[in-house]
């Protein structure tokens, strides 16, 4: 993989389009299976608190997504929804995402769907920046790429 941008080891979206050509679209689909995926996964632990969940049930589908994001982006640098389509994040020295990468990108990827504003700033910015890149990206410098090919 070649990277061009001095400020960053990403790649450069006027140089190799490829690399985020549908991006956008790619990671509000991954949200989707992410967020089905999430919601099947406390379907099957529910039981195992005896039926508690239910009574703060929000909480308890944050907490499962908090720990699905940060595992699978820790493992692979991509959820289930991402590997699905073919993205990945990276760090703005173009390698893959580490602990403490996947533990803030949940974060502040948290925090930005907790609020409307963060929320549709983030959808904006993933919409018209040539790097398809979301608030909490744009604090971290880092990137969903199209997966590069092995």
């Amino acid at each position: 993989m070649t990277y061009t941008t001095p400020a960053s080891h990403l790649p450069d979206p006027g140089l190799q389009p490829e690399f985020y050509a549908s991006v956008p679209v790619k990671r509000l689909l991954a949200w989707a299976v992410d967020t089905v995926l999430i919601g099947l996964l406390g379907l099957l632990l529910l039981p195992f608190t005896g039926f508690l969940a239910l009574f703060f049930l929000p909480v308890f589908y944050l907490g499962i997504g908090f720990v699905y994001r940060v595992l699978t982006l820790m493992q692979w640098s991509a959820t289930p929804g991402m590997a699905l389509m073919s993205i990945e994040l990276r760090r703005h020295d173009g390698h893959r995402f580490d602990p403490a990468h996947a533990l803030f990108h949940t974060l502040g990827f948290s925090l930005s769907v907790a609020f409307v504003l963060p929320q549709l700033i983030s959808i904006f910015l993933m919409a018209s920046g040539g790097r398809g890149q979301g608030l909490t990206d744009l604090v971290m410098g880092t990137a969903a790429i199209n997966r590069p090919s092995r």
